[in-house]
């Protein structure tokens, strides 16, 4: 019984952190990834995920569909979608243990650059938006959202990096996420990975993400512009640190 008590409380976190991040506190990408692996297998927990993750995105794409910035999201979704298929083809034989540090050791690296960046000005600016670092982070985020779930830490800290405003960068991230979540749901059943078990699941816990997305579009809306890169900094780099342990 407490074991089962156990097993719902995180699974019930882990829906109310995936609402929060959808809200608009987008680096707490980072919680959801924890709460589930704690109880769930990291493959098996895709299959749960994803469908929560269409409920929030759905939502998201709702609100703050008036702030989405066009022209970075048709910039980084095509590789995304190649990074996906590119994953999608190495999923049984690169494992997440294997493929998660190298992702955290890359993003944790670009957390750095951001860092000193702050201190140079616009110095590093031209790196930041060229084509090459949207195509190099796009196929980064697409094959780390099928082999790892966590494609959150790189697609954040390339808005971050291009220096969007607050309001635009939850609006894109949203469009951007739905997109790429939409395309992952044929290749996920494809590998099993959602099923009648985790479909059950997810109408169990679709409520929770719901009530954490409200709190999440009420905490994003009060949070200054400097303090929320901060935060979603902060969360890109913890997120990596994971992925490296």
């Amino acid at each position: 019984m407490l074991a089962e008590l156990h097993f719902n409380v995180w699974l019930a976190l882990g829906a109310l952190s995936i609402g929060l991040n959808k809200g608009g506190l987008t680096g707490l990408g980072i919680l959801f990834v924890l709460f589930f692996a704690s109880v769930l297998d990291p493959r098996a927990s895709t299959g749960l995920v994803l469908p929560l993750l269409l409920v929030g995105d759905i939502c998201a794409i709702i609100v703050y569909r008036r702030v989405v910035v066009w022209d970075v999201f048709f910039r980084l979704l095509p590789p995304t979608l190649l990074g996906v298929v590119l994953g999608y083809f190495a999923f049984n034989l690169v494992s997440a243990a294997a493929f998660g540090p190298l992702i955290g050791w890359i993003v944790l690296s670009l957390c750095l650059v951001q860092v000193v960046r702050e201190t140079q000005g616009t110095r590093l600016d031209r790196l930041f938006h060229s084509r090459f670092f949207s195509i190099f982070m796009g196929v980064l985020a697409g094959m780390t959202t099928m082999i790892a779930n966590a494609a959150g830490p790189v697609a954040n800290l390339y808005f971050l990096s291009i220096r969007l405003a607050k309001m635009n960068l939850i609006g894109t991230a949203a469009y951007f996420f739905f997109a790429v979540n939409c395309c992952k749901v044929p290749f996920s059943a494809h590998l099993g990975l959602i099923n009648r078990e985790s479909m059950h699941l997810t109408f169990m816990l679709a409520p929770f993400v719901l009530v954490g997305f409200v709190g999440g579009k009420y905490l994003a809306a009060i949070m200054p512009q400097k303090v929320f890169e901060r935060f979603l900094l902060a969360c890109t780099f913890l997120g990596a640190l994971r992925l490296v342990l």
